[in-house]
């Protein structure tokens, strides 16, 4: 099993599962043509695609058009299910940053199709994590700024407090469908600004003051 590391501590935690947050911001989902959604829109990505700051991303031979997503991570500490306001606050234990890699040409043929995106989200290395920082040790007031930078240019970069739903929302909702366990975590949705990447590029993912995480494209 793979473990996300914590910053100002030796613990290292287990991964379960993952669930990502679709169209979270709106200008992104109108960028690639889609509707702003009404509730979150949910998918989920294995442990096994996860890499960590400083890995590299394997660019899949089955496609030509791999995108960056960056975007807020909820590590889960606590089960929950169908929990409150209160109890989702309380089940959200860190903070981390991560990329979201989407072969958008597959996804673009399997959403024609009426197919689940599974393979355009779920390939080795399409998980990239950042070191994380415990709630108790840091307040999210959500006024930061999240960005990525290719090669030194800026692709992404955005306010958290434009996502559709907040972090206590997203846990709330998807905590009354599945169950949420200690080591589970949440991809809060990228704003806009996704774009392709080549192999060779660059990539540093950060939220200020929060955490930052660096990896290129092999």
């Amino acid at each position: 099993m793979k473990s996300i590391k914590i910053k100002k501590s030796s613990r290292k935690i287990e991964i379960g599962k993952i669930v990502c947050v679709g169209r979270n911001y709106a200008e992104h989902a109108k960028e690639l043509g889609n509707e702003v959604p009404e509730k979150p829109v949910i998918f989920l990505k294995p442990a096994s695609s996860v890499i960590f700051s400083g890995d590299k991303i394997i660019y899949p031979s089955f496609s030509n058009e791999m995108h960056h997503e960056t975007e807020l991570v909820l590590l889960i500490g606590k089960r929950i299910k169908n929990g409150n306001e209160k109890e989702s606050e309380e089940a959200i234990e860190g903070y981390g940053v991560g990329l979201d890699m989407t072969l958008r040409d597959i996804q673009g043929e399997l959403k024609k199709k009426g197919y689940p995106w599974t393979i355009a989200k779920c390939f080795d290395t399409s998980a990239v994590l950042s070191d994380f920082i415990l709630k108790k040790d840091y307040y999210l007031r959500l006024d930061e700024e999240i960005s990525l930078t290719i090669n030194g240019e800026i692709r992404q970069k955005e306010k958290l407090n434009l996502m559709l739903f907040p972090p206590v929302k997203i846990v709330q909702y998807i905590s009354s469908l599945m169950t949420l366990e200690e080591g589970d975590l949440i991809f809060t949705g990228t704003p806009k600004g996704v774009s392709k990447v080549e192999k060779g590029d660059k990539l540093h993912a950060e939220i200020s003051g929060l955490t930052d995480l660096i990896c290129s494209v092999k």
